[in-house]
């Protein structure tokens, strides 16, 4: 059966959101034998619960499914076709689902005040952009077996947001690439948390446009991406539990003030962190932000 958690629910309340699925079953079973928990619309991520040792094909790609049963799999920014799953049970039996994904409109936000060189880099500063690139792809196809997404995630800062996930941008009045994350507001120094369990897999302290950025594998292709750090405390290969302090929120790299941009990839898809973390828990005095424009 489809569950969608009050959780999911709650971070898309504005939104008209849907999960439609058809399910064609071998007359061998008069019922599912595969739970789906998430929202089934653009940047949506889903998490799958079945029988250990199903076999899953989402679209023709193969997934992951671990030792308990449990896979994921997401929805780009800009996904706009139905998805088919494909479930092959231990005992040979097939399922196939058909998802329709929802589409989603989003904001445009227009920044300015953003430093001459974040917007047209020199042959130099594009140079470094793309050693950095580099560096960055290499640490993220990491399709680790692991099932650690399957925890509950928590906002790694708490905090205003000022941005959301799927922003339409513009620098300086110039068209940029979408915004691919959640923004939130806080104080430089402000202790981050690793938002669910994973392996680090990137730790870099000053990268041109991130500034300080930490990769967080939690599985199978999902994976947390930190940005514009004020101080990384976490070392690649390091396993990190949620709730660890992992660093500190700054104002590094292509910003306009301190706050925390948190991206997530589902493999290649970028998917929105807010649908997994559920409405932002109200900060403590200490915790409210003094400032926290963003230029990422």
């Amino acid at each position: 059966m489809i569950g969608i958690p009050a959780r999911f629910r709650s971070a898309v309340a504005s939104l008209v959101v849907f999960l439609s699925v058809v399910i064609s079953i071998s007359p061998v079973t008069a019922q599912s034998r595969v739970e789906l928990m998430g929202e089934a619309i653009q940047g949506g991520v889903i998490i799958g619960l079945t029988e250990v040792g199903t076999k899953a094909v989402l679209d023709g790609e193969p997934l992951m499914v671990s030792d308990t049963g449990r896979f994921v799999f997401g929805f780009d920014r800009d996904h706009t076709s139905a998805a088919h799953l494909d479930l092959e049970y231990p005992d040979e039996t097939r399922e196939s689902l058909l998802i329709e994904v929802a589409v989603r409109e989003y904001d445009v936000q227009r920044i300015e005040g953003v430093a001459s060189r974040y917007v047209s880099p020199s042959a130099e500063q594009l140079e470094r952009i793309r050693r950095e690139g580099a560096i960055k792809r290499a640490a993220r196809p990491r399709d680790t077996d692991a099932d650690w997404f399957a925890e509950n995630f928590i906002w790694p800062v708490k905090g205003t947001i000022t941005g959301t996930f799927g922003l339409a941008r513009f620098f300086n009045g110039e068209a940029r690439r979408p915004h691919y994350g959640v923004d939130i507001a806080a104080s430089t120094g402000t202790p981050i948390v690793a938002p669910a369990p994973g392996i680090v897999t990137l730790a870099e302290p000053d990268l041109y446009f991130e500034g300080g950025l930490i990769f967080i594998d939690h599985g199978q292709g999902l994976i947390s991406v930190l940005m514009h750090l004020s101080s990384v405390d976490v070392e690649v290969g390091e396993q990190v539990v949620q709730g660890d302090i992992i660093g500190a929120v700054g104002a590094t790299g292509r910003v306009t003030g301190a706050h925390l941009d948190w991206r997530m990839y589902w493999r290649s898809a970028h998917v929105d962190p807010a649908l997994l973390a559920g409405e932002m828990p109200a900060p403590t005095p200490l915790e409210r932000p003094q400032n926290g424009a963003d230029a990422q």
